[in-house]
């Protein structure tokens, strides 16, 4: 089938979607194209189901924290009920989100699409022209130079397992390995993390990182730092994980290993060369309006740009809205990652917003730097439930008072960011803070106490 639209998305999560419905409703001919079931990454296979997993680690660690304190007995994960109430959310997506994009008149493909001409895209037998091309399609897990990288297990595959393993080995220190460990570890498997580098979870505060490692320690995750996977051995329905730090090796047998190792844009298989669009390592290498620089007819947004923008679910969305403006009105609209905050859901959880004490002394020529930081454990709102481990660190221009950045490790570390992200989306000083009455007691009562 051969046949013309105006705009063609690629991709079908938060990234592709806004900037499809956008179009399509302002009159255009839309195509939306996915390898996979329709509803992207967040949706199926990461933060959605991921965040049901964690909810039921944190039942199983708050009783644990309790224990002593007015909490008698011991529940256990049932590891397949659980899957089964999260595949309740996840299962009927595909199919509601293809009847959302038929029902508004978008003509939906399944299939890899790979460039035949700068204007032509083929998927399958069909060949599809379209005066402009979105491409959306995410991230994928980055190719790893180990022996034996074929036996890796992804993090969309653990995600479905009906069993959980009773010995789990994590190849990389990121977001992804720390959040899956501490659901592991709760569930009550073996779990090991092997990270190469001095320290895990480099994007965020090492004074905070610190203080999840010593969690993640008391609670059986073992954490190898410094340490390079060589090898990975297939021994009958087991492995053997081979891995070096200096002159010494470390030997690991488990029943999976999983790739936790960092993601790369999902670009490589769709033969950019015949359509002239230049790309780089983070992506199609855009504009400020989000275009691409060789190909003017392609955009590109979410995990797949090459932006300043982080990973998240909110900026791929962000510039999803930005680039549908953009072939609405013409180049206009520009992305802001002034704001972006995200969050580790481990147990405890680990957020940041805005600058680390590091970029903002880089930048001291811009801004008189000043840092609070608080060991927060021993206050109410953590004491009530036993947590030991709560602290908070915040980035301070001294001559405007304003906050240029904000670092929470806790139990309520998730929703206290997003006070500190307005702040910073406002120009709000810490007097402004300051005067702001919550509801008590809450967390986000203790901001003035924080500041």
């Amino acid at each position: 089938m051969q046949k013309k639209f105006d705009l063609i998305v690629i991709g079908t999560g938060s990234a592709g979607t806004a900037a499809a419905m956008k179009c399509k409703k302002a009159g255009w001919e839309v195509a939306i194209i996915d390898s996979r079931p329709f509803g992207g990454t967040c949706a199926l296979r990461g933060c959605d189901p991921k965040k049901i997993l964690v909810g039921a680690a944190n039942i199983i660690d708050s009783v644990d924290r309790m224990k002593g304190k007015g909490i008698t007995g011991a529940p256990t994960i049932n590891w397949n009920e659980l899957m089964e109430f999260k595949r309740t959310f996840t299962e009927p997506v595909p199919e509601n989100r293809l009847e959302g994009f038929q029902k508004a008149g978008i003509v939906t493909f399944h299939g890899e699409a790979v460039f035949v001409a700068e204007d032509k895209i083929q998927v399958g037998e069909n060949e599809l022209t379209a005066e402009k091309i979105l491409i959306a399609n995410g991230a994928k897990p980055v190719s790893l130079p180990i022996n034996g990288a074929e036996h890796l297990t992804m993090s969309d595959e653990f995600l479905e397992l009906d069993k959980l393993p009773a010995r789990l080995v994590f190849v990389g220190g990121g977001y992804i390995s720390f959040e899956f460990a501490h659901i592991a570890a709760r569930a009550g498997s073996e779990v090991h993390i092997i990270h190469r580098g001095k320290r895990p979870l480099e994007n965020f505060e090492a004074d905070l990182v610190d203080v999840l490692l010593e969690r993640s320690k008391e609670v059986g995750i073992h954490i190898h730092l410094g340490t390079e996977v060589k090898s990975i051995e297939k021994i009958d329905s087991s492995f053997k994980v081979i891995g070096e730090n200096g002159s010494e090796s470390l030997e690991l047998d488990c029943d999976l290993v999983l790739h936790g190792a960092g993601r790369v844009p999902n670009i490589d298989e769709m033969q950019l060369e015949k359509a002239n669009v230049e790309r780089e390592p983070s992506g199609i290498t855009v504009n400020e309006y989000l275009q691409n620089v060789s190909n003017l007819r392609v955009y590109a947004a979410g995990d797949a740009a090459a932006t300043e923008g982080l990973p998240l679910t909110p900026i791929a969305s962000m510039e999803s809205h930005v680039v549908a403006s953009n072939l609405l009105k013409g180049n206009q609209k520009t992305p802001s990652y002034k704001v972006m905050p995200t969050v580790v859901f481990t147990i405890p959880k680990l957020a940041a917003v805005g600058l680390s004490e590091d970029q903002a002394k880089e930048k001291g020529y811009n801004y008189k730097v000043k840092v609070l930081q608080k060991d927060i454990s021993s206050w109410y709102t953590y004491k009530r439930t036993n947590e030991k481990h709560a602290m908070v660190k915040v980035i301070i221009d001294e001559d405007s008072d304003q906050i240029l950045g904000a670092h929470l490790i806790g139990q309520e570390a998730d929703e206290l960011i997003n006070h500190f992200a307005l702040a910073i989306q406002f120009n709000l000083t810490t007097y402004d803070l300051k005067q702001m009455i919550f509801a008590y007691p809450t967390a986000a009562s203790d901001i003035a106490s924080m500041l």
